[in-house]
C-alpha cells in the first residue's frame, strides 16, 4: 500500500496538508473527500508493499485485448462517458488478467492526473510509439474518441496485412528447412555408410566423391562446433539488429535485394500513408502527422528520408516535392497523386485511397515472390541432394576402372 501527501481546502477554505495510506491515487483522492475536504493536489510519497508498474508491463497482452481495449474506449467516449469511468468499465470487464492489470493501472494514473498518452508509454510492450503519439494528438485537439477509432481500424488493417507475409513466407521457410534436414541426413548417416565401401579405393575416387566424402567428415566430427559457431552467428546479427547503427545495416542490405526490398519499400508506403491520412483525416496537424506518420514506416532508413521531408514542409515545400526526394519510397506516380491531392484539398482521402491500392499491388508481389522462390527452392534443394546422391554413386558406375 503507498502514501500519499495531500493539499486540500476544508470547509472554512482553509488549506490543509497531511497524508495517508491507500492503494491507488484515485482511492487516496475518495478518502480525502470522505473527509470532507477539496483537494487540490495528492501526491505519492512512499510505496510499502506495491509492486512497480513496470513489473507488470513486462508481461505480455494479447493483441485481441490492445484491440477490444481500444474500439471499446472509442466507443464510450463517443457516447459520451468520462475518460475515467470508461477506464474502470474496460478494467471490470477485462477477461485477461494481465490487460486487467494493466487497465486498473492506466485508469489509477489517469486519475491522479497523468495524461492517457502519459499512463499508455509505461507499458511500451504493448502500446506502440505510434499508438501513444495518436492518442496525445488526440488529446491534445480534443478528439480523442475519433483518433481511438481510427488506430482500432488501422490496427486490423496492420495485423491483416501482416499477417498475409506471414503466410507468403511459410512455404518457402519450410522447403528451406526440408532441404536443409535431408542434406544433414544424408552427410551424417547414408554417406558414412556408403564411404565405407569404397574407402579401400583412397585417392582412385572421383573427385566429387572425395568432397563430399570430405564435407560428410567434417560435418560429422566437427558438427557440434559448426553448431556453435552458427548460434554464436544468429546471435551476433541479432544482437547488431538491436543497435541502430546494426539495424540501419541489415535494413539498407534488404532495401537492395531484388524483388524483396522492393516489397519492404512498398509495405512501408502502405503504412505510411494510412497514418498519414488518418491523422489528417483526424484534424492532427499536417507537421505531427508526418512525424507520427514516420514511425510507422518500421525502417530508419526511410523514415530517415522523411525526416528530411518533415523539415522541408516546416520551411513551406509543399508535402509533395519533399517527398519527392526518397524515390525508393515515394515512386513518381504516387508524387503526381499526392500533388493533386494538395491542390484539390483532398490530402486525406487520396493517401487512404492509396494505401488501399498499393495494399492490393503489394499482396500480388508477395504472391509472385512467392511464386517464384518455390520453384527456386525446389531446384537448389534438387540439385544439392541430386549432387550428394550422384557424387556417391559414380564410383559404382566406374568400379571397374577403380579395381583395375
Amino acid at each position: 500500500m503507498a502514501v500519499f501527501s495531500y493539499t486540500a481546502l476544508d470547509r472554512n477554505g482553509q488549506q490543509t496538508m497531511g497524508s495517508l495510506p491507500a492503494d491507488s491515487r484515485a482511492a487516496a483522492l475518495d478518502l480525502v473527500i470522505s473527509r470532507g475536504l477539496s483537494p487540490l493536489a495528492i501526491e505519492e510519497i512512499r510505496a510499502a508493499a506495491r509492486k512497480p508498474v513496470f513489473q507488470f508491463a513486462s508481461a505480455r497482452i494479447p493483441n485481441y485485448a490492445v484491440e477490444n481495449f481500444t474500439r471499446e474506449l472509442a466507443n464510450l467516449l463517443a457516447a459520451g462517458l468520462p475518460l475515467s469511468r470508461s477506464l474502470n468499465l474496460l478494467a471490470r470487464e477485462a477477461s485477461h488478467a494481465g490487460a486487467k492489470r494493466a487497465w486498473i493501472t492506466i485508469h489509477d494514473d489517469v486519475v491522479g492526473g497523468l495524461s492517457l498518452a502519459d499512463s499508455l508509454t509505461k507499458w511500451p510492450k504493448t502500446f506502440s510509439t505510434v499508438y501513444v503519439a495518436m492518442v496525445r494528438a488526440g488529446e491534445a485537439g480534443g478528439f480523442l474518441a475519433l483518433v481511438l477509432q481510427q488506430i482500432a481500424d488501422f490496427r486490423a488493417r496492420e495485423q491483416d496485412l501482416q499477417g498475409k507475409v506471414k503466410a507468403a513466407m511459410i512455404y518457402p521457410v519450410l522447403l528451406a528447412v526440408l532441404a536443409c534436414s535431408v542434406l544433414v541426413f544424408l552427410l551424417t548417416y547414408f554417406i558414412p555408410k556408403m564411404s565405407g565401401i569404397f574407402s579401400e579405393f583412397g585417392s582412385k575416387l572421383p573427385t566429387l566423391t572425395r568432397a563430399i566424402v570430405a564435407v560428410s567428415d567434417l560435418l560429422i566430427h566437427y558438427g557440434l562446433f559448426l553448431a556453435i559457431a552458427l548460434a554464436a552467428a544468429i546471435f551476433a546479427i541479432t544482437r547488431a539488429a538491436g543497435s541502430e547503427a546494426g539495424r540501419r545495416v541489415i535494413e539498407r542490405a534488404i532495401l537492395r535485394l531484388p524483388g524483396f526490398g522492393r516489397v519492404a519499400a512498398r509495405f512501408a508506403l502502405v503504412r505510411f500513408c494510412r497514418m498519414l491520412g488518418t491523422l489528417v483525416a483526424a484534424g492532427v496537424p499536417l507537421v505531427s502527422s508526418l512525424r507520427v506518420a514516420k514511425e510507422a514506416l518500421g525502417n530508419q532508413t526511410l523514415a530517415d528520408a522523411v525526416s528530411h521531408a518533415i523539415e522541408e514542409v516546416q520551411r513551406g515545400v509543399s508535402l509533395a516535392k519533399s517527398l519527392a526526394a526518397c524515390p525508393q519510397l515515394f515512386p513518381p506516380s504516387v508524387i503526381e497523386m499526392v500533388t493533386v491531392a494538395e491542390e484539390t484539398a483532398r490530402l486525406d482521402k487520396e493517401l487512404i485511397r492509396l494505401s488501399i491500392s498499393f495494399e492490393g499491388d503489394l499482396d500480388r508481389q508477395l504472391r509472385m515472390l512467392v511464386s517464384l522462390a518455390e520453384p527456386a527452392l525446389l531446384f537448389v534443394m534438387a540439385g544439392l541432394i541430386g549432387t550428394v546422391v550422384i557424387g556417391m554413386l559414380l564410383p559404382v558406375f566406374t568400379l571397374q576402372d577403380l579395381i583395375h
